[in-house]
Order: structure tokens, then C-alpha cells, then sequence
């Protein structure tokens, strides 16, 4: 008979999950390194050693379970447990719940390739504390470690965080990939005074040239990749006072592209616009590339096994993600692969969020699929002594 795992108690623990560290409006405030993060995160262990398995916290804060004394190698499956401020209960937490449904489903089942199953709960992937640089801590971490070496893969599922699925009707979507992702800061330069005796001419306006940059990201980057895309999230002027000509001024911007090339166009062409604006404004002003996450492109086998499975539980599609993940820090590592399952009116990092709980289902069930055929196929990988049947 096929495995098919518990749908009542994964959306129990779901639900048991968006209650740590909720406010009244049920926004989450589980922000990495937290009271709230460290209780969800001891809810994990602790739901997992009832269930009989064995878990662990690296010294990063990453949550690892997997069953008693096995020794490996190891298929990974997961995602990350923290949220952003007043974020949503199923971004990460779906992927985290669903990998654990799927490993206690073959645990039950003493299903082979339960030894050879580690789930894992990452710390730190949205990155919204100072020191996270981008986020995506605990797989950076993991990455650079020698336990990287006893794992065979990773999968993950996680909600879209966007529109397409739904507008497309698609029930389940394999991803190819996750786009690059760098940060900037526009800082500059010009010369403070009085805002009702200094005529335009002889301004030199710091805050026009960030207010004209930030205007005009967008321009920029479908100029240099159409499916490019950016934000503008905060943005100053020093001193600060409504009658003063801004003498200072600074910006933070952030581009996505699905491709490394794409992104250093896009980087140039910002450079230039920058240069152009501030000598149109008399000023100087220079941008800082503050971090930088690679595109990242799946494991095409891996890739492959996901597709099958997605479509052997509903409608699907291939699609690119623009919002990062562990996947890709990972996927520089190992053989990796992800899927979608629809976000109800593209709503994330918001309360909003929501996806219908029969597709919470139908992903956790197809997650369980592509573990049962990407396994045996990564197990049997040269060099290993394990070789297992699917």
C-alpha cells in the first residue's frame, strides 16, 4: 500500500507552530535568536523526540532530526523556522512541518529509507537582524561544515509567496531555480541650506538625487533584464527638516535577476544612473554593494524526480523563484531541488498568508513522493555503499 502521511496531524502541528510568538492579529514575531524563535524551535525537539527520533542543534541553531543511531548518508529535507516581523505562519514553517510529517511517516511505516531521512529547521534565513548579512545563516553555516559531506541532497517545499500558482490554476510547481539577490547602499553627498533663499540653480540637493535614483530603479533594471525586479525599501535626508536643502541623503536598494550576468548589467547600469543624477544635482554619491547571493540553478536529476511527483499528484508547471531560500546556499553543495504550493492572493511575510488546507496536504504528500524516488536514486551515487529500491 503507498505511503501516505498523517494530513490531520500536519495541520495540527501547523497550527501549534503559528502560535508561537503570534501577536493578536496573528502576525508572527519569531525573529531569529528570540524568546519566540528559541521556544519554536525547542517545540520542534521536542515534537520529534515524542516521536521516538533523535534530534540535535548544531552550534549555529539549525534543528536536526533523524532516527536513532543511523549512521548515513542522508537525504535532507526541510526549511527555516524564523519569520520576519509581524510575518506569516506558513513561510518556512510549512517546509519545516511538512519535512517532519514526512520523516514520521516513514519512521511509522519502518520504511527503509527512514535511516537514511534527516530533517532539518534552519536558523536565520530571513536575515532582519543587523548582523545576518542577507540571512540565510544557518545553510551558510551548514555549507562550510563537515556534516555537509554525509548528506546525499535536499529538498524543500515552501508556499509561492507570489501570485502565479493561483493565477494559473496549478495545484503543485517545481522550481528550477531561485534568483540572485544583491543589497545596495546609495550614499551621497551635496551642501545643506536654507530651502526658501536658494534658488534651484544653485543647489546642491542631496536628497533629489536619492529620491530621482529610487524613481528610476525600475526603469533601470527592465532596461537591462525584463524580468528583472528591485526594490527601494528605505530611504533618508539628512538633516532632516522641511526647510532645509537635504546636504546629506542615503537609499537601500535591492535587485533579484535569475542569472549572476544579469545582475552585474543591472549593478553597471545603476552605477551610471547614480553618476549621471548626482552630476546633474552638483553632488557627489557612490553605491555600496552591501551583500550578494548568487543565482542558484537546481539539480536537474533531482529536478527531474520532483517533477514526476508533482505531477503525478495535480496540475503543475516549472517555475523560477524570486524570493530566496536556504535551497540555494545548498544547492552549491548538494544535488537540490524545490516545490511550490500556492500562496492565496500571493500574500507572504504578512498575516495574510494563507494557503487552502487541502494543498498544505497535497504538498506534504508529494514532498513524501519525490523523497521515496530522489533517495534510492542519490543513495545508489558512486561511491556509496548503499543502494536502495524505491
Amino acid at each position: 500500500m503507498p505511503l501516505r502521511i498523517n494530513a490531520a496531524r500536519l495541520l495540527s502541528d501547523l497550527t501549534h507552530l503559528s502560535q508561537i510568538g503570534a501577536g493578536q492579529d496573528g502576525a508572527l514575531w519569531r525573529v531569529a535568536g528570540t524568546k519566540a524563535d528559541r521556544a519554536g524551535r525547542d517545540w520542534l525537539d521536542k515534537t520529534m523526540r515524542v516521536e521516538g527520533l533523535h534530534t540535535r542543534y548544531d552550534e549555529t541553531g539549525n534543528v536536526f532530526s533523524r532516527r536513532e543511531d543511523t549512521t548515513g548518508p542522508w537525504l535532507l529535507i526541510g526549511s527555516h523556522a524564523d519569520t520576519v516581523p509581524a510575518g506569516g505562519h506558513l513561510d518556512g514553517a510549512y517546509g519545516v512541518i511538512a519535512a517532519m510529517e514526512v520523516l514520521r511517516t516513514l519512521h511509522e511505516a519502518d520504511h527503509p529509507l527512514a535511516d537514511h531521512v534527516e530533517t532539518v529547521a534552519w536558523f536565520d534565513e530571513e536575515g532582519v537582524r543587523p548582523e545576518s548579512a542577507g540571512g540565510l545563516v544557518g545553510s551558510t553555516a551548514l555549507a562550510g561544515s563537515a556534516h555537509v559531506d554525509d548528506l546525499v541532497g535536499y529538498l524543500e517545499i515552501h508556499v509561492e509567496q507570489g501570485r502565479r500558482m493561483e493565477e494559473g490554476g496549478l495545484d503543485l510547481a517545481p522550481v528550477t531555480g531561485i534568483v540572485g539577490v544583491r543589497r545596495y547602499r546609495v550614499a551621497v553627498s551635496g551642501q545643506e541650506n536654507h530651502a526658501g533663499t536658494t534658488m534651484w540653480a544653485d543647489r546642491q540637493d542631496a536628497g533629489r538625487v536619492a529620491a530621482r535614483v529610487v524613481a528610476g530603479l525600475k526603469d533601470v533594471i527592465l532596461a537591462v533584464d525584463p524580468k528583472g525586479i528591485g526594490n527601494a525599501g528605505v530611504i533618508g535626508f539628512g538633516p532632516g527638516a522641511a526647510n532645509v536643502v537635504p546636504g546629506t541623503a542615503s537609499a537601500e536598494l535591492e535587485v533579484r535577476a535569475s542569472s549572476d550576468t544579469a545582475l552585474d548589467d543591472i549593478e553597471t547600469a545603476l552605477e551610471a544612473d547614480l553618476s549621471r543624477i548626482a552630476a546633474e544635482e552638483n553632488c557627489a554619491a557612490e553605491l555600496v554593494r552591501v551583500s550578494a547571493k548568487p543565482a542558484a540553478h537546481f539539480d536537474r536529476r533531482v529536478l527531474g524526480v520532483v517533477d514526476e511527483a508533482c505531477r503525478g499528484r495535480g496540475r503543475t508547471d516549472h517555475l523560477l523563484s524570486y524570493a530566496g531560500h536556504d535551497a540555494s546556499v545548498i544547492s552549491t553543495r548538494l544535488p537540490t531541488a524545490m516545490m511550490f504550493v500556492p500562496s492565496t492572493g500571493g500574500f507572504s511575510h504578512s498575516h495574510k498568508e494563507h494557503t487552502p488546507d487541502g494543498q498544505l496536504v497535497l504538498g506534504a504528500q508529494a514532498l513524501l513522493d519525490a523523497v521515496l524516488k530522489a533517495a534510492p536514486m542519490l543513495l545508489a551515487r558512486p561511491g556509496s555503499s548503499v543502494a536502495l529500491a524505491a
